[in-house]
């Protein structure tokens, strides 16, 4: 597992391109009697494998794609290198996600040999593009098309790296949804020694900015932090020191709870610029709406799985960032995100303890078993 772990890390699978890791992986799975399929939209590839007949569907679902490295001379080893040393192994991808994908595999075959009877359908989904922009094509598409089959995942786990200081102490139970916006504030320019005939958006900005840093949007709930809001970029000037710019914009984003929705955010935060009396265009864009999985049944075979492995209980939460677990809950699925620990991810040094791969081995393989029996 960590030999093969280490080649796909050594692929340089910038987001949206694969390079080569699915060539890797659907030889293995077509040795264990997958049936592999090839699901490309526009410039992302997928890859969809399944094994078994009859019963309900359960599904790995990853991705292969991994974020720029960053400076390459600050990591400790070059950064698609898969060195180890002792317990841990180095590299790009690490935890986010290559690894899952590697214990997804290595699980299957070990529960494979060890059933004399597959009670459900068993599949593995991965694509080339979570890191990217969802626009360009992904797991959003196959889904609709397996909607539009009428082909149903009944449950869903995701191997995003959820484990916060030991593997498997946290596992997500849901999402917050992504409400992304460009924000442009109309002034008036001219030259900044007569104030009296322009209109500065800077100004018109920093009023606003006041309001929508100390709005709450929401209280939360007992899954769900409060709904946050945060800029992330505000531009505007002419490049002159003496020249009071026209306009000004500013990139958002709302992390959102179920205790929001698309349209009650984009009404509060439209009503809080209407009241200041600002003169503006607003581009909004929808990443994903927020998922909740309330049905006990597989959340209590992943809980009990992983406590039969560890000797605790994960905490379920709806923490982090957005996943691809959002485009599968439109199937009213049972989700559950479950992975590596998630300190180094995005960062210099990404990296993984490999006694933790091989715990995390075991819990995969122990949910696959728990869930045959219990079908």
């Amino acid at each position: 597992m960590i030999d093969f772990l280490q080649q796909l890390i050594r692929i340089k699978s910038l987001s949206p391109n694969d390079e080569g890791c699915f060539d890797l992986i659907e030889k293995e799975l077509k040795e264990l009697n997958f049936k592999c399929e090839r699901i490309n939209y526009q410039n992302v590839e997928n890859l969809y494998a399944t094994i078994g007949d009859s019963g309900k569907l359960f599904c790995f679902l990853g991705h292969t794609d991994v974020v720029p490295s960053g400076p390459e001379d600050k990591w400790k080893y070059p950064p698609f290198s898969a060195t180890i040393e002792q317990d841990i192994l180095y590299g790009r991808g690490t935890a986010d996600m290559k690894s899952s994908v590697a214990v997804f595999m290595e699980s299957a075959k070990e529960f494979l040999k060890t059933i004399e009877k597959l009670n459900f359908r068993l599949a593995i989904l991965l694509t080339s593009n979570e890191e990217g922009n969802s626009k360009d094509g992904f797991i959003d598409k196959i889904v609709e098309k397996m909607i539009d089959d009428d082909e149903h995942i009944d449950f869903c786990l995701v191997g995003e790296p959820t484990s916060s200081k030991k593997v498997a102490d946290c596992a997500r139970v849901g999402r917050r949804g992504s409400l992304g916006g460009k924000l442009k504030i109309f002034g008036k320019q001219g030259h900044i020694a007569y104030p009296e005939n322009v209109i500065n958006p800077i100004f018109l900005s920093s009023d606003l900015i006041t309001k929508l840093k100390n709005k709450k949007w929401d209280n939360g709930n007992d899954i769900f932090d409060p709904t946050s809001f945060q800029i992330s970029n505000i531009s505007s000037g002419t490049g002159a020191h003496n020249v009071v710019p026209g306009n000004l914009e500013i990139i958002f984003n709302f992390r959102f709870s179920t205790e929001s929705s698309e349209q009650s955010l984009k009404a509060d935060f439209e009503s809080i610029i209407n009241d200041l009396g600002i003169n503006y265009e607003c581009e909004w864009d929808l990443n994903g709406d927020p998922y909740l999985t309330e049905e006990n049944f597989f959340k209590d075979i992943v809980c009990s799985s992983v406590e039969e492995i560890t000797g605790y209980l994960p905490e379920l939460n709806a923490k982090g960032g957005t996943s691809d677990g959002r485009f599968v809950a439109k199937m009213n699925t049972e989700i559950v995100e479950l992975g590596p620990v998630n300190q180094s991810i995005h960062q210099v040094d990404e990296h993984v303890k490999i006694s933790d791969l091989w715990k995390l081995k075991d819990i995969y393989k122990n949910i696959l078993l728990n869930l045959n029996q219990n079908l």
